[in-house]
Order: structure tokens, then sequence, then C-alpha cells
């Protein structure tokens, strides 16, 4: 009777762990080893080009892994372009006239394919690149989990209602990461990533021009001389997202909120007198535990709803389904 109990427990405790197991569970940082030996240095090598031509293409490089994953997981689904039949994600609010960078992953992904054909998907190239951007411009290492497989779908309307807008309070920061499974201090480190790259005028417009409790007004002047007030004028010209260091990645992003020097109303919402405060003023203290907890948060964020087994495609052309 025992015996047949404990079996039944045995089953049970399998059939839960089935259930419950995430797909993420199938990734891992030696996937490709035997498969796909040269992969880092090919990757690498092309992400340093990038870089090299124009600082910038870091951020947006890392920017497309963190597009790609708020979406439905990820699945490299922001990677595909529109056709007469087929709605992309491309064009969504946050992603139109902003995401960049599509032609280095096209040159990652043909030399990729020279190397070994048919054998990595785009979604662990975003993966990969988005790493090798952050340790390029002096950010953590970190062993990048692999064996995500390709969406054959996107969702132009999940990228609008999933991707957190530059105009989020805390509250709205908060819950947006939540939905995903990332807590506050992920939250907050993630966003540390704003200490490269430069945002355009649109984005942050509002901010300078009708804030003032939370802006240094001196800040705010220094902005404005480069984006007009008024819509339509100058939207597309840009400012470093961090003031003092916008091509190193440090922790200087967490000194300009402490500063009132937030550029998007959203960073300057991780330190207003709310629950993120002792966070930003951790990573000021203690530059190590804003890397660690990068790193953590950037694992985390890549364990997203992949698609793994025999689910999805690895496509041959990042642009377009198979």
């Amino acid at each position: 009777m025992a015996s047949s109990k404990n079996n039944t427990m045995v089953f049970l405790f399998l059939l839960v762990t089935l259930l419950i197991g995430s797909s993420s569970a199938q990734l891992s940082t030696n996937f490709y080893s035997k498969s796909c030996p040269k992969l880092y240095q090919t990757i690498k090598s092309t992400v340093q080009s990038a870089i090299n031509k124009e600082t910038r293409m870091g951020a947006s490089l890392l920017r497309l892994f963190f597009h790609d994953c708020f979406v439905n997981g990820c699945d490299g689904s922001l990677l595909l372009d529109d056709t007469s039949s087929f709605t992309g994600e491309k064009r969504a609010a946050p992603n139109v006239n902003s995401v960049r960078g599509f032609e280095v992953i096209d040159n990652i992904k043909s030399a990729v394919e020279k190397a070994c054909p048919g054998i990595v998907s785009c979604a662990d190239i975003l993966a990969v690149t988005a790493r090798d951007s952050v340790v390029i411009l002096g950010g953590p290492n970190w062993n990048v989990k692999l064996g995500r497989r390709d969406a054959r779908t996107a969702s132009q309307g999940a990228a609008n209602s999933s991707i957190p807008a530059p105009t989020f309070n805390l509250n709205r920061l908060i819950s947006s990461f939540s939905a995903v499974g990332l807590s506050t201090k992920d939250m907050v480190a993630l966003s540390g990533a704003h200490t490269i790259g430069q945002a355009r005028c649109t984005t942050f417009r509002a901010r300078i021009y009708n804030e003032t409790n939370n802006i240094d007004s001196s800040f705010a002047r220094t902005r404005q001389n480069s984006c007009p007030r008024n819509s339509g004028s100058g939207d597309n010209n840009l400012a470093p997202l961090d003031l003092q260091t916008p091509s190193k990645f440090d922790n200087n992003y967490f000194k300009n909120l402490v500063n009132k020097k937030g550029l998007l109303h959203s960073d300057q919402q991780l330190f207003n007198g709310g629950s993120a405060d002792s966070i930003v003023r951790s990573y000021i203290n203690n530059p190590s535990s804003f890397n660690s907890d990068f790193v953590t948060a950037m694992i985390k964020m890549g364990d997203i709803r992949p698609l793994t087994g025999s689910n999805g495609e690895i496509r041959k052309n990042c642009r377009r389904r198979n």
C-alpha cells in the first residue's frame, strides 16, 4: 500500500514538474558548442566592427533584444519585415523610426550562416549580440543561454501594449516588467542600459518643457537647445541618455537621476521619492552590484517564453519566415 502511494506521489511530482517546467530550462550556455563552435567569435567580430563605425550602435543592438523579449518572448519576431500579407512589429509605436540595427543583424546572420548553415536562430543571435555590445562598451560579461528558435508570427498589437513607454510612471514600469516575470530590482537594473545610447526629442520633449519638480533647470534648458518645443520641429534630434559618459557602460546613469538629470520621464521615475530610490542609491555606492544585478536581469529576460524543441523554426533570413 505504502509502495503504491509512493509511486503515485512520484508520478504526481513528475507530472507537476512537466506542467510547470519552463521551456527556458531547455536553454543552455553550450547549446552550439558542437554544432557551431565558431559562433561567438563570428558574432563578436561583426558587432565590434559595427560599434567601431558608430558607437551608438551598441545601445541600439542591446535595445533590439529588449524590444524582442518583451513581446511574446525572445523569439526574433521583432526582426520580421512587413509584407502585403503579413504585419510585423517594426511599425508598432515603440519601434517605428526608433529601433535600429537590423542591417547589423543581417550581417551577423550572413556570417553565422557561412560558418554553420541552418543551425543558429535569429533569436539567439539577438541574445549574444546584446551581451557583446555591453562588453565592448565596458560593461559586464556573462554566459548567454542559447537554444531559442524563431517565431513564424509577430504581433504589432502586443508590441504596442507590452513595451514600456518613456512616459510611464513608476507603478506602470513595475507592472509592465512584472507582467513578463521581472522584479522591481530587475527593472531598475535593466533601465541602467540607458547608461549608453541616445533618445529622440519626441521621447523627452514633454519632460524638458512641462516638468518642473524633478528636473534640474539648467539641464532642461540645455536639452531645449536641441529639442524645440513644437511637435514636428526637430523631432528626431538626439540627446544622450547618460549625460556624463554616453558611450561607456557604467553607473553614471544612476548618478544623473539623483541630480534630477534623467532624460526620459520614465528614467527620473526611478528616483522620485518612491520604492526604487534605494536601489538607485545602492547602484551608485556599489557599481559591482549594478553589474551583477544587470547580468541576472538580462539572463532572466532572455528566459522569457522562448520557443524550443520543435516549436518555431531556424530562419535562413532574419527578416522573413522560411
